[in-house]
């Protein structure tokens, strides 16, 4: 046996070890990190909600930017009953002949007065503000009686369809807004025969050219000019 003296000589016994380290020494730092990783999830996973919740109710959304009333769903030209449709020499016109084009509709009666002019003009003036777009636009003049077309006004209605329309079947079409009466505004229709936009009474001309080339813009990859 070694005296006493020697253990502190002896190498293999200096390496005796006289404490081991807690298990749970590190726990706390573990137990920080993790907690830390999990609100970071967390955050990332929130993210998306979180900003919706801002947007919305914080910065407020600046709503529709369209000036025309969309109409949902869009009310088909050649849903039953059907409209009746006569050209000006009293030949009966299909509903389904309108169709493949945009058809910017104004509704007013023969005699055509002076507000009557003002809206076939403004019609006629969109159309032509479109530019290699207006050629799929068609102009139409819905007329729900039988008075006479005044011969002045035909000619600027030679590439515009000028149709008598029975008024109790127009009515179950297109519907005007709540004080206002169908010849108060101009009617989008789209190239399926589907009346889906209406343009406010008074409406602001570039607000409505923006609206159609909106709607052109968005149908180019399945309208063509034509039918």
């Amino acid at each position: 046996m070694p005296p006493p003296d020697a253990a502190s000589s002896n190498p293999l016994l200096q390496l005796s070890v006289h404490s081991l380290p807690s298990a749970g020494a590190a726990s706390p730092q573990r137990t920080r990190m993790g907690r830390l990783k999990m609100l970071l999830i967390w955050a990332v996973c929130a993210a998306p909600v979180v900003a919706s919740y801002l947007s919305y109710y914080v910065v407020k959304p600046q709503g529709r930017i369209n000036h025309g009333t969309l109409i949902t769903p869009p009310k088909p030209m050649s849903a039953e009953p059907g409209l009746a449709l006569t050209d000006l020499q009293g030949q009966a016109v299909a509903p389904q002949a309108l169709h493949g084009q945009w058809l910017l509709v104004s509704v007013a009666g023969g005699a055509c007065d002076a507000a009557c002019e003002r809206q076939l003009y403004l019609q006629r003036q969109l159309r032509e503000v479109l530019g290699r777009d207006k050629d799929r636009v068609d102009r139409v003049w819905l007329i729900p009686d039988q008075a006479e077309v005044r011969p002045a006004l035909l000619p600027a209605l030679a590439q515009a369809w000028t149709l008598r329309v029975d008024a109790a079947r127009l009515s179950q079409w297109l519907q005007a807004d709540a004080g206002q009466t169908l010849s108060s505004h101009l009617y989008l229709v789209d190239p399926r025969g589907d009346w889906m936009m209406r343009f406010p009474a008074d409406a602001d001309p570039v607000r409505i050219k923006k609206d159609l080339m909106r709607l052109l813009k968005a149908s180019e990859s399945w309208d063509e000019a034509g039918r």
